[in-house]
């Protein structure tokens, strides 16, 4: 399974590993999902996860990082021309876009205020989840 993760789930999985983002980011790093991901998305993640509010190790966030671009998937994207109300959010929706990828996950769904755009599903983490178990479960079956 492919998705495109906002940072504001890879912050809040290493801040809360036992909440839905954690579980996120225990399953991109364990390589059951893989990340849509460009160099606009890795610096973000990068200068983010660097501040020094979080309190981050910064080899625990270079191995993270390092693991996140070694496994995921670069999609060269261009503008799509869509708005949204944060302009930091279109690389993330323009690399779901362009890349074909039909999940966006973010901890800030008022910045993608549709439900959809094109063929990307904003979730939620807590609605990725159950989604994403849903999917397991039905497999397994």
């Amino acid at each position: 399974m492919i998705i495109v993760a906002d940072t504001n789930i890879v912050v809040s999985g290493l801040l809360k590993p036992n909440r839905p983002s954690g579980n996120i980011l225990r399953l991109i790093l364990n390589g059951k999902i893989r990340l849509g991901i460009d160099n606009r998305i890795l610096d973000e993640y990068r200068e983010v996860l660097g501040r020094e509010k979080f309190g981050f190790d910064s080899e625990s966030v270079d191995n993270i990082l390092n693991e996140i671009e070694a496994e995921g998937i670069n999609i060269i994207s261009e503008p799509t021309g869509i708005v949204l109300p944060d302009d930091e959010d279109l690389p993330f929706l323009e690399v779901a876009i362009n890349g074909n990828i039909k999940i966006l996950v973010t901890g800030n769904k008022k910045h993608f205020p549709k439900k959809k755009y094109r063929q990307v599903d904003i979730y939620s983490p807590r609605e990725f989840i159950k989604e994403y178990n849903n999917l397991i479960n039905s497999l397994g079956e």
